[in-house]
């Protein structure tokens, strides 16, 4: 390996458990944003201001919930004229088209016999009360099990991000777009490029980090370990002042245990450097495959704990009824969903915007 000329030597840190012909490669700090993470609850306010501005832009929701929606503007149809003597028949139908939208068994059945056993009680007199009681149905679901939907950043600085997934499921755009929110909203954001598998992961996300005015520490040769990627971010961000560190993984299939098991390592890295960390674990998972995301989740879940979950390509899928299976099934709030390609359409999840957008 070329020697660097000793110009270059102050942007090149050496890895936490250094090796021959190994560095860490990182962007020169350009930005000139005073940070105000020393601000007490510096974090809730940044978190609750994301929610906020996600509920005035409820659109992008509606709009990304179309094929969805689509699916179940059979659901009017249904109860348009619906009348007591039809209710075994609407009530078939309505299960079948929940089914197609990736409900759920369970989840399907269990909305289903709830309106049943109020119809047959005289609490739903007409189509509109149903439908009404079904968005309900849906909320609650969504709410009882999922309702800590705000990133959880904890108290101390930098808070610490790891997003993680299998190959595919748009987990470093996914990154790429949280920066760019947590950016606009004022925090001081480092990327680390911990996806050392995939050859072309960190100029992806390199590009992603001069995309959102972001820096980032990258790992330079082919051999580098993703947990002394990780650290050796964390310890800048911590130098540096950085609010914010999001961590990029190597996607990695839930069945592949040694894999897993590096997660696990990257999880305990950045643990010693800032105590408590990891704040979030939040996985990606791919919406179009719908209810095939349950196992990937449970895996995931059992080997790093994860605590929050990004759905993304949900504007293409007609499918968007995984959302309230995974909530219900898992207990892990979904905290972002993607609804488009555009870098504002990672959308933090709002679980009343959800219900209105497949259910008008």
């Amino acid at each position: 390996m070329a020697v660097p000329c000793p110009s270059s030597l102050s942007h090149i840190s050496l890895c936490s458990n250094p090796q021959p012909n190994r560095l860490l490669l990182t962007r020169p700090d350009k930005s000139r944003f005073k940070c105000s993470a020393g601000q007490t609850g510096f974090f809730t306010r940044l978190g609750r201001l994301i929610k906020e501005k996600a509920k005035n832009d409820v659109e992008k929701i509606f709009s990304g919930f179309s094929k969805t929606r689509d699916n179940l503007a059979v659901v009017d149809e249904l109860l348009l004229y619906w009348n007591l003597a039809d209710t075994d028949k609407v009530l078939d139908e309505l299960e079948e088209a929940l089914l197609v939208s990736d409900f759920g068994p369970r989840i399907t059945i269990k909305i289903v016999e709830s309106l049943r056993e109020d119809i047959l009680a005289g609490k739903l007199k007409s189509g509109s009360e149903i439908k009404d009681a079904l968005k309900k149905c849906v909320l609650n679901l969504l709410t009882n099990k999922g309702s800590k939907t705000e990133l959880q950043l904890g108290f101390r600085k930098p808070a610490v991000v790891m997003v993680v997934g299998v190959n595919g499921g748009g987990k470093t755009t996914s990154l790429g777009k949280l920066a760019h929110r947590l950016k606009k909203e004022g925090a001081k954001v480092l990327m680390a490029a911990g996806d050392t598998f995939r050859a072309a992961a960190s100029d992806q996300l390199e590009i992603w980090a001069e995309r959102t005015g972001c820096e980032i520490v990258m790992a330079e040769g082919e051999k580098a370990k993703a947990s002394a990627v990780l650290s050796q971010a964390v310890k800048r961000g911590k130098l540096e002042d950085y609010d914010i560190v999001l961590c990029d993984t190597s996607g990695r299939l839930h069945t592949n245990y040694s894999l897993m098991e590096e997660l696990i390592s990257c999880k305990k890295a950045v643990g010693k450097v800032v105590p408590g960390a990891p704040n979030e674990i939040l996985q990606v998972l791919d919406g179009t495959t719908g209810l095939n995301m349950l196992p990937q989740a449970r895996e995931f879940n059992d080997v790093v704990g994860i605590t929050g979950l990004i759905l993304t390509k949900l504007d293409g899928s007609a499918r968007g009824g995984c959302v309230v299976s995974v909530v219900d099934e898992l207990g892990i709030p979904v905290k972002f969903v993607g609804v488009g390609e555009g870098v504002e359409d990672l959308q933090p999840f709002d679980a009343e915007a959800f219900v209105n957008a497949i259910f008008p």
